[in-house]
């Protein structure tokens, strides 16, 4: 089809949010192009509330054709956690046809250029933010997040973080110039002068394999830094989780058709129930590149397996929080029941482990015993939940049968200090909603370090008695090195044990976040600022964003003559 957009429509349009990417990465303070109040929705073409959820249910029951070269047949069978049949419908590839036809459209993409690859890729997340409110029903009944967690970590945050990794593309393609005039003096000679030209070169076909719980916030980051570093990019979503990344789908080969671009460059590759198709997809030739957000067993397989790809992963860790003492003693408790409470413990970031000294902490109101701490700490997340709707809001649904049997099967393994118990939500009467359980271990037994040692994925924490302070930081050394960690809190007024702990993270390679008592918590970052995962210890290869996350997407191919 002729080209809607052109390259000077497109850059005057967002070059001037490109440049003010480039700046927040710099600069690292806060920015965002896309609004977090869903009341900021609905002029200059964006869908307000009520459009986005007419357009959410206009969706229901269809069968959504992308218009893909090798169309076999049409799959689907997603429930949402909150109890409806989606019954979407989605193109299932035969993968022999659809991936020689991705590869078709490559040169003219890679030819584009840097900049003109970037703002195409913000012209898609232009359209996506448009649609924010049907992107949040999306997100909300394939994941089981609350409405207003759908919204905002499906939405805006998850475009904030798309639109970081195109920043981060962009730098690393531009550091080297097109074009160098290259002279070498020779003496007396005439001296030797070449003309050099430098062109990224994109791997190949990308593969982004999505999670259950975040679909587009962990789709997005791999997704655009793929596309903008010239690669296609094919989506392989969690079987339980398609329709917000085929929505993406669908915006990208909208945009890059009306931009003069082959669609193919994007495509999805849905899949029949029990397929299971990441591992054939993952080991083919044609894929060079995979993202990947998901349990630690296939994290490590595709590490291991797909030899033929540069892959990322991000995979599970143990993440802790050491409580040592604090100055703000209720500041804490609240915080750290709103991180144990959202969406139901079902973040890579939630803290599960918290190391408390068997003897207390030191508090502004007075010593604080282990008990006491702990018995602290289920009221205060007791009484965040203690009214139905507002826990309904917080917590959002279990996300499948897995969580729910390990909450359950937790309270077997110690002291129960809080115990779960079940939500009804008068809008979805089938959503299945459970607060946080904590069970209290000891850190010296065996029996219990087996327990918490371990990724226990869902709403429930361990609060692990350890002997002192130096035996919580080697405790917490030893979980990060061995187990890997998404995030670190901890809780210190000890200017000794808060170099102990930021050394052990440092050494280790784990994001840490100190005496955290507003509005603020360990389970969430910030696009263009804060660094999500580390890729230094298990629990990931690759950090979100950084410049390694996308400077191996592509290579820097030389073509030189004299001049």
């Amino acid at each position: 089809m002729a080209a809607e957009l052109t390259a000077h429509q497109l850059i005057e349009q967002h070059r001037p949010t490109l440049d003010q990417a480039l700046e927040a990465i710099r600069t690292r303070a806060y920015w965002s192009p896309h609004p977090e109040h869903p009341k900021a929705y609905g002029e200059n073409g964006s869908l307000d509330a009520a459009a986005g959820k007419a357009a959410f249910d206009a969706l229901l029951g269809s069968r959504l054709d992308l218009g893909q070269p090798g169309t076999d047949d049409w799959v689907g069978g997603e429930s949402s956690p909150y109890g409806i049949e989606l019954g979407v419908t989605y193109p299932h590839a035969d993968v022999d046809t659809l991936l020689p036809a991705m590869r078709a459209g490559q040169r003219a993409w890679r030819d584009a250029g840097a900049e003109m690859r970037a703002v195409v890729c913000l012209e898609i997340l232009k359209r996506i933010s448009d649609r924010t409110h049907e992107f949040a029903h999306a997100v909300m009944h394939t994941s089981g997040q609350a409405f207003m967690m759908a919204f905002q970590a499906g939405g805006p945050h998850a475009q904030d973080r798309g639109l970081e990794a195109v920043a981060y593309a962009y730098v690393e393609q531009v550091r080297t110039p097109d074009d160098a005039e290259w002279t070498k003096p020779q003496g007396k000679r005439d001296p030797i002068a070449l003309t050099k030209r430098f062109t990224p070169v994109p791997r190949g076909v990308a593969l982004v394999i999505g999670c259950n719980t975040f679909p587009t916030w962990n789709g997005y980051p791999g997704l655009f830094a793929s596309l903008a570093t010239g690669n296609a990019v094919l989506v392989k979503p969690h079987p339980r989780a398609v329709l917000p990344l085929a929505l993406t789908v669908q915006v990208a080969r909208e945009v890059l058709a009306e931009a003069g671009f082959d669609p193919n460059l994007v495509a999805l590759a849905a899949e029949r129930p029990g397929e299971g198709i990441a591992k054939t997809l993952a080991t083919r030739p044609e894929i060079r590149i995979i993202d990947y957000t998901g349990s630690t067993a296939f994290g490590d397989w595709l590490e291991a397996n797909a030899r033929q790809a540069q892959v990322y992963t991000e995979k599970a860790g143990v993440n802790t929080v050491l409580v040592e003492s604090t100055d703000n003693y209720k500041g804490m408790l609240s915080n750290l029941a709103f991180s144990l409470s959202l969406y139901s413990g079902q973040m890579c970031t939630t803290p599960q482990n918290l190391l408390i000294p068997r003897d207390g902490i030191r508090t502004e109101e007075g010593p604080r015993s282990y008990d006491e701490v702990v018995a602290d700490l289920a009221k205060s997340v007791g009484g965040l939940l203690g009214d139905d709707a507002r826990a309904n809001g917080l917590l959002g649904a279990i996300v499948n049968p897995d969580v729910k049997a390990r909450l359950e099967a937790a309270a077997g393994l110690g002291e129960v200090a809080l115990a779960s118990r079940e939500i009804a939500n008068p809008e979805f009467p089938d959503a299945v909603v459970r607060t946080p359980v904590i069970v209290k271990l000891d850190g010296a037994k065996p029996d219990d370090q087996a327990a918490f040692m371990n990724e226990c994925f869902g709403p429930v924490s361990f609060a692990v008695a350890v002997d002192s302070a130096a035996d919580a930081v080697a405790l917490l050394r030893r979980t990060i090195s061995s187990k890997g960690a998404m995030t670190v809190g901890a809780y210190t007024t000890s200017e000794e044990v808060e170099e102990a702990v930021q050394e052990a993270c440092l050494e280790e390679c784990a994001q840490l976040s100190l005496n955290l008592t507003g509005g603020v918590y360990v389970n969430q970052t910030a696009a263009f600022s804060d660094f999500h995962g580390s890729g230094g210890n298990p629990a990931a290869n690759a950090a979100l964003c950084d410049g390694a996350f996308v400077a191996n997407r592509f290579r820097v191919v030389e073509v030189r003559r004299e001049a």
